[in-house]
């Protein structure tokens, strides 16, 4: 496995492709060099045939715009997956439709995974959209705030529209073929959340007054996790998730009982509590654990995942037996 860097991430290609998991890892380590310090299960998601794209991100309150910047890069990255496979004569369709892409996030890297996902839900008329996004913060947010927001979606939309169609045109007019994009954000595109942390400003502000200051003055985290929790809610979506959770983790507990118990999603079948503590997923003991959790999401959704996936899964399990 060798990863090259794509644009502002890492792409780590295989020439067998099943599918293609993009990763998000957590504060710091999914910031700073995240292909090493998730090397262990990474390689091994690798082995098991998926191209990978690992995601950093930027330190940043504002939430939104750093979600905003992650499916922009997926835009960037898909032609050079493409080109990849072109060059190399690897298999080609794999790329051509956005459902064989997939996301695996951890920690705060799960919170971007959900907005991507709420965001999906959000009309495609402006109108409409801005009524949806007021009643989502009009307990939490003064109208003015509500307003920026509104604006910042919508501008991430219009980008989003322009960047789909030239990928749409550039593929047709390079390699006459025809890409399948069902959605500008992330619809019907499976999604596992390991130790998922819908954080606010009090975990990035050690002093619990200054966090209060910097929210009472329009200046922290945005959302909030209550914000996040009811985007969540309102858009009915989260039903091609699995959820990795640990049994030691006191950092992801609230929002773990969040989807289990408020939520009530995914189902059990698609959940998986394990040993140890909340940076787990970055040591090699629980690697195969901790990736069969994943893999058994995509197991129990037969409908939406292709015949040699399955194999790949069911091969995958007689070899933990």
């Amino acid at each position: 496995m060798k990863f090259k860097p794509v644009s502002r991430s890492w792409v780590a290609i295989h020439p067998n492709a099943k599918g293609v998991i993009q990763f998000i890892g957590g504060a710091f380590f999914g910031t700073f060099l995240p292909i090493f310090f998730y090397r262990e299960i990474l390689t091994f998601l690798y082995k098991q045939g998926y191209t990978l794209v690992v995601y950093p991100f930027s330190f940043t309150f504002n939430h939104y715009a750093e979600a905003g910047f992650l499916i922009k890069e997926q835009y960037n990255i898909i032609p050079e997956l493409i080109k990849v496979a072109t060059l190399n004569d690897y298999e080609l369709e794999i790329y051509l439709d956005d459902k064989n892409y997939s996301w695996l996030g951890h920690s705060i890297g799960c919170k971007y995974i959900t907005l991507l996902e709420g965001f999906t839900s959000l009309s495609r008329d402006a109108t409409q959209r801005a009524e949806q996004i007021r009643a989502i913060l009009q307990e939490t947010r003064s109208d003015k705030e509500i307003r920026i927001v509104i604006a910042q979606i919508d501008s991430l939309i219009s980008e989003l529209r322009v960047k789909v169609g030239e990928v749409e045109r550039s593929i047709k007019r390079t390699y006459q073929k025809e890409i399948n994009i069902h959605s500008i954000f992330i619809l019907d595109q499976s999604s596992v959340l390991m130790a998922p942390v819908n954080t606010g400003t009090d975990a990035a502000i050690p002093s619990s007054t200054l966090a209060k200051l910097f929210d009472s003055l329009g200046l922290g985290v945005s959302p909030s996790p209550n914000e996040c929790y009811k985007l969540i809610q309102v858009s009915n979506l989260f039903n091609k998730m699995g959820l990795a959770s640990f049994k030691e983790d006191s950092i992801a507990r609230t929002t773990v009982q969040f989807f289990i118990s408020i939520l009530h999603k995914p189902p059990q079948d698609f959940q998986s509590e394990l040993s140890g503590g909340h940076f787990r997923p970055m040591g090699n003991e629980n690697s195969k654990r901790i990736v069969s959790a994943f893999i058994n999401a995509f197991f129990h959704l037969r409908q939406h995942i292709d015949l040699k996936l399955q194999q790949v899964v069911q091969n995958f399990f007689k070899e933990l037996a």
